[in-house]
């Protein structure tokens, strides 16, 4: 059996500074301590020459360097020059005074022992320098050691410590093979054009021979624009896990800093880090934060420092140096504000759009937020497409987490189709309050002011179809009713004022059927003021003033200045409200003419406070109109019929093909058996 050699290891001795740190604190306790049971009190020469001669000074030291003489007093001495709380059992006490000169005080300590006042031992010394150095120059050198340490601790062990000497290094943060991202395209839903996009920059730096053979070069950058919650970061996550390449990211913000010079000392260090690991991706998100357009506010003093960082992050991503390999990524809802020079070609080659998600999208986006839900057989995901229009990403997830909290609130096995509902409208409309005190003259008005705007978005055309109308109040509302806006690229005017005259619909109820207006309706006119003065001035849909837009898309405003003259605007003011008035009187001309509907609507709503689109349907008949969402629908029903047809149809020929080759292989003939051979040993 081998034995191993044994090997005697001598534990190294490392030098720490907080031994020191240790040591001078223990020396200062220690002479504090020791000096803590001795007393000195400074007198003057007089009073010492008296204190000798009362015969209670046991010894005396003379310092000649000093010219100091320290006497030792017995208790009973001690009792008449100290005060009486200082005199202790076991303490010692001492006096000290200044001399005129070590012979003269020899001649007086002769003549007390002469008489026999003084019987005690006289001692001469020269006090060492040390105690005098160590309180002179104590506090110095522990300010210097203090100094020391804080700015080691403020260094850092290495460049990304954030100290005082690391303030300019790069604060990225390096996903690599031994720091991976779990994220990957597959949990990615909808975003089917960006993603197309962003899967060929990471093809890019998979596969650069198949682009740079045809003399294509790869591009340098791309920008992710949208919305907020719409998923650009979530994009740039999945690329750090599939690229496989060196990932850096990094927040716009993260190049702020409050010293001079610092910004642009980042994006150097971040770029050259960048290229020591090339191919890389470098991402930096909310790049709106330092990538604004300069020259905006040229007497800002803190704006000269952005304006330096963005100039030297334009030099980096395409300046007289190659930075072959780096692909940069960034991300902002804020385009309009940013520098043109950062957005051109060569820098930011390719801009991603990342639009909130049409239905199709939602389904996607809700069938990845599902897979980890228990959710009811009753939960039908098109229906919650349907219920969310205008919902990012970040809204549908909030969805789905929200009925999972309230079906746990209810302590639910599963989460049912009504908790998803309930969550829609906890975020769309807010906390239900049923607390809150509303007479039965408000409730009435409340229930004829949302009957009216259910009448009116029934029998328009392109008003938004209704799902459902409360009076419960929710948030601030006192009632509220959740439509289904259609999903549509381009507007028609007709569509502007049919939704214009359905959100009329509670005030001309008010008036119609209660013979009196309320402030229920503020938010309802603060819509329709807005939408009015949209279509004359920015969509130009008005007859004394057609064809004329005033919006700047290029987001530099006017100014202080209007682009149209004070005769223009009464104009513009008139023609708002001739519209307004125009579908204020359409919604009482329609309301009047299925008021007993209306009534009837109101009746419903009192007795149950909440109304579906069934209970419509039952006073109005079925909506004659078909909505483009049910059109989606059934062209995606259709698509999934046929998919499913030709799932059909591709089974029935292999099981075809099997039976073939099932009935080849029983005709075929049997072989001859092999003759056995024994093997030679």
């Amino acid at each position: 059996m081998d034995q191993k050699p044994k090997t005697n290891k001598r534990p190294q001795f490392k030098f720490s500074l907080y031994w020191m740190y240790a040591l001078v604190i223990i020396f200062l306790a220690g002479t504090y301590l020791l000096d803590n049971n001795t007393i000195t009190k400074e007198v003057s020469y007089s009073d010492f020459e008296k204190y000798v001669t009362y015969g209670g000074v046991e010894k005396i030291i003379i310092d000649t360097n000093k010219d100091e003489a320290i006497a030792f007093v017995n208790d009973s001495l001690a009792s008449t020059i100290f005060h009486k709380d200082q005199v202790k059992k076991g303490t010692e006490y001492k006096i000290t005074t200044r001399i005129p000169s070590a012979d003269k005080i020899q001649e007086k300590i002769d003549g007390w022992n002469n008489s026999g006042v003084f019987t005690g031992s006289v001692k001469y010394e020269k006090s060492g320098d040390f105690t005098s150095i160590l309180w002179s120059f104590g506090p110095i050198v522990l300010l210097i050691v203090f100094w020391f340490f804080i700015m080691k601790r403020m260094s850092g062990k290495d460049g990304a410590g954030g100290g005082v000497f690391s303030v300019g290094k790069s604060k990225a943060k390096i996903y690599d093979k031994d720091n991976s991202v779990n994220v990957t395209f597959k949990d990615v839903a909808g975003l089917s054009e960006a993603k197309t996009e962003i899967e060929e920059i990471v093809e890019f730096l998979k596969n650069p021979q198949r682009y740079t053979e045809l003399g294509g070069k790869i591009p340098k950058g791309a920008l992710l624009v949208g919305p907020p919650g719409t998923g650009k970061t979530l994009l740039a996550k999945a690329v750090a896990g599939e690229a496989n390449v060196p990932f850096f990211s990094m927040s716009g913000s993260d190049f702020v800093e409050m010293f001079v010079g610092v910004g642009a000392s980042r994006v150097r260090d971040l770029f050259r880090q960048a290229k020591e690991k090339s191919p890389c991706i470098i991402f930096i998100d909310e790049i709106d934060a330092v990538g604004r357009a300069r020259g905006k506010n040229p007497n800002m003093g803190a704006n000269d420092e952005r304006e330096n960082t963005l100039n030297q992050l334009l030099t980096e991503m395409d300046g007289f140096g190659s930075n072959s390999g780096v692909i940069i990524l960034a991300a902002t809802n804020r385009a309009d504000i940013l520098d043109k020079a950062l957005l051109r070609a060569g820098r930011f080659d390719r801009q991603i759009y990342v639009e909130l998600p049409d239905l199709n999208d939602r389904v996607a986006i809700f069938n990845v937020h599902l897979r980890n839900i228990k959710i009811d057989e009753s939960v039908d995901v098109e229906l919650l497409a349907r219920q969310t229009p205008g919902f990012s990403g970040a809204d549908i997830a909030n969805v789905c987490n929200e009925a999972a909290l309230i079906a746990a609130r209810q302590n639910k096995s599963t989460v049912e189709k009504q908790d998803f509902i309930d969550a829609v409208d906890r975020i769309i409309g807010g906390l239900e309050k049923r607390s809150k005190i509303t007479t039965d003259e408000e409730k009435r008005s409340i229930a004829i002011h949302e009957a009216g705007h259910a009448t009116l978005s029934w029998h328009l055309q392109y008003a938004n179809p209704l799902i459902k109308v409360t009076i419960v109040p929710r948030g601030k509302a006192l009632g509220a009713a959740w439509y289904l806006p259609e999903e549509r690229q381009i507007t028609t005017s007709q569509a502007l004022l049919d939704e214009m005259c359905a959100t009329l619909g509670g005030r001309a109820a008010e008036e119609l059927f209660l013979g009196r207006i309320s402030t229920g309706a503020a938010n309802d006119l603060e819509r329709v003021t807005k939408q009015a003065y949209a279509m004359v001035v920015y969509f130009g849909m008005s007859e004394k003033l057609p064809n004329l837009c005033y919006y700047d898309s290029t987001g530099q405003n006017y100014g202080f200045t209007k682009p149209y003259s004070e005769e223009r605007a009464k104009i513009i003011d008139q023609e708002v409200s001739r519209i307004i008035e125009e579908q204020y009187q359409r919604a009482k001309d329609i309301l009047s003419k299925h008021a007993e509907g209306h009534a009837e609507l109101t009746d419903v709503l009192l007795s149950r406070e909440v109304i579906f689109t069934e209970d419509v349907e039952k006073i109005f008949g079925k909506r004659q109109w078909t909505s483009r969402t049910d059109e989606i629908l059934a062209a995606r029903s259709a698509e999934a019929a046929e998919a499913e047809q030709e799932e059909i149809e591709q089974n029935k020929k292999d099981i075809e093909e099997a039976k073939e080759k099932a009935n080849k292989e029983e005709n075929k003939p049997t072989p001859p058996p092999v003759p056995y051979s024994k093997s030679k040993e």
